[in-house]
């Protein structure tokens, strides 16, 4: 009896996203912070999760989103996650953790783990989240040669036969003002960055001001459910000229409320109770147990 032929191999997770990019319509892409959270995704049918610096510092460490988390920890965070689904991750680097040669050192460790794009961003080190107090961010020429060593970095993976895209991300909107967010954008894009990311947006107006400095070049809005800020359907997104829409925080969100509202049960001395939980036999398959007994039966002794 012949062996079954060999299936196919997957394309790369950069030439997996590159193709939800130029697919028709906005890519919605939850953030996640483990391996479990981004199987999730893909189980709903979302094409793109993106690795959170802040749900992993919040998650892995319990401390906030404020340059305390290391490259080291964040890359074998992505690790865990890219092995854990055939979804492209993009993931989030903050500053590249250090100087120029670091930002190198990081996205080739990132794209070794197995990551499709990596987000590179201009604040000062150690950065903090974008709605934080006291953010800062690099001068210009600082912020420029980062992102161009971030590009170096990428186009050097390239000859080598790998493939990465890099976001650029500024969050001089909040820091300096509009006019600088848009230089750095359009900077940005004429660096050659595969993405550009302009944090913290105030207006719908100020979003259609970034595409008219980005040209072609994709962009991505992040969602943050936070008072004052806007929050656009993905439609609304799109018709502004958005090829992402991030959610990063949301899922960690829902996950900080739900254990919250279980654990208010609890101390009461009573119990969830099953309208709050899976049905055991689906935790047992969310967690992986059918999948694991079906990879077990193939290996199984035969009679004789």
């Amino acid at each position: 009896m012949l062996d079954p032929a060999p299936e196919a191999p997957l394309p790369s997770p950069a030439a997996r996203l590159r193709a939800v990019l130029d697919a028709p319509g906005i890519a919605v892409v939850p953030g996640c912070h483990d391996a479990l959270g981004a199987r999730l995704i893909a189980r709903a049918g979302l094409p793109v999760a993106f690795l959170s610096g802040y749900a992993v510092s919040a998650a892995r460490l319990g401390l906030p989103d404020a340059g305390l988390i290391s490259y080291r920890e964040m890359l074998d965070a992505g690790r865990e996650v890219c092995a854990a689904t055939t979804l492209p991750i993009i993931g989030d680097a903050d500053t590249g953790f250090g100087n120029p040669v670091n930002v190198r050192r990081t996205v080739a460790g990132y794209h070794q783990a197995g990551f499709a794009c990596v987000m590179i961003e201009d604040q000062v080190f150690p950065k903090r989240c974008g709605f934080a107090q006291g953010l800062e961010v690099a001068p210009r020429a600082e912020a420029l040669l980062r992102l161009r060593a971030a590009l170096d970095a990428r186009d050097a993976i390239r000859r080598a036969g790998g493939d990465l895209l890099v976001i650029g991300r500024t969050d001089s909107r909040a820091a300096v003002g509009l006019e600088e967010a848009l230089w750095r954008a359009e900077a940005f894009c004429d660096l050659g960055a595969d993405i550009v990311y302009f944090e913290a947006p105030q207006s719908t107006a100020e979003m259609a001001a970034l595409h008219r400095v980005t040209g072609a070049t994709p962009t991505m809005l992040a969602q943050v459910e936070k008072p004052g800020r806007p929050f656009l359907a993905p439609a609304e997104a799109e018709a502004i000229g958005y090829r992402i829409l991030l959610l990063g925080i949301t899922l960690l969100n829902a996950t900080i409320r739900a254990q919250q509202d279980a654990l208010a049960l609890i101390a009461q001395g009573t119990h969830p109770g099953p309208d709050r939980l899976l049905p055991f036999d689906e935790l047992y398959d969310r967690v992986g147990f059918n999948a694991y007994y079906d990879m077990e039966g193939r290996y199984a002794a035969q009679p004789d």
